[in-house]
């Protein structure tokens, strides 16, 4: 026995259901084209902030360069007046030591002759102190100021003692 066939159901939509579904098809759409503005924004925000920080970096690094030339320019100057300076020192100190040389002299002599006793001699402990290279010129001379006093250096005696810590040719 055969059964009968049925003819297949038709799947048609409704027109208001086609309707609704294209409503829902063009809003979605529209969707689709917000997100696709809203990345493309996005993108170009992206763009922008990366430009800035290009610009930033180069103009970080030029205020870099900027900021050494000065420092060089800056450490140039504090050697040429530190070589004034000790310049000025050792010109004075010669002339002091003169100075002092013969007034040392006419005191030992005449030392000798009321006392007998010859001549006077003052010993200064040897320095352990780097040598002046430059760097931190504040440092070395307070460190040299202490020395001096503390060990009851003579005027005369400093400059020649300062010379000896000085780096060969560091001022010329």
């Amino acid at each position: 026995m055969q059964t009968p066939s049925k003819e297949p159901e038709s799947s048609s939509m409704t027109q208001e259901e086609e309707e609704e579904m294209l409503h829902d098809i063009s809003k979605l759409q529209e969707q689709v084209q917000h997100m696709s503005l809203s990345q493309k924004l996005t993108e170009a925000k992206i763009k922008g902030m990366e430009a800035k920080m290009d610009d930033s970096k180069t103009e970080m690094k030029r205020d870099m360069e900027d900021l050494k030339k000065d420092l060089k320019t800056d450490m140039d100057e504090l050697k040429i007046n530190m070589n004034k300076l000790l310049q000025e020192m050792g010109t004075k100190g010669e002339r002091v030591l003169k100075e002092t040389h013969d007034e040392n002299k006419r005191n030992v002599n005449h030392d000798s002759i009321d006392t007998n006793v010859g001549l006077k001699t003052h010993h200064i402990p040897k320095i352990d102190m780097r040598k002046f290279d430059g760097k931190d010129p504040a440092t070395w001379i307070f460190q040299m100021e202490q020395f001096f006093d503390l060990n009851n250096v003579e005027n005369t005696k400093k400059v020649r003692m300062e010379i000896l810590y000085l780096e060969p040719n560091q001022f010329v």
